[in-house]
């Protein structure tokens, strides 16, 4: 699986917490997941460009 998410960006949105090692694979898988819901529902709509109404 490819690591969608940067490991250094979410240890600063969590500055106040301890992160665990598993918990970038969850959040991975989950933003993975996300991204292609949208990228569905764009295409479902004709179109190329995901849009925030997407997610």
């Amino acid at each position: 699986m490819a690591n969608t998410i940067v490991k250094a960006a979410v240890k600063d949105e969590l500055s106040d917490m301890n992160v665990s090692a598993d918990f970038y694979d969850a959040l991975d898988e989950n933003v993975s997941e996300l991204l292609e819901d949208a990228a569905r529902r764009a295409s479902d709509n004709d179109r190329k460009t995901v849009q925030p109404r997407d997610l």
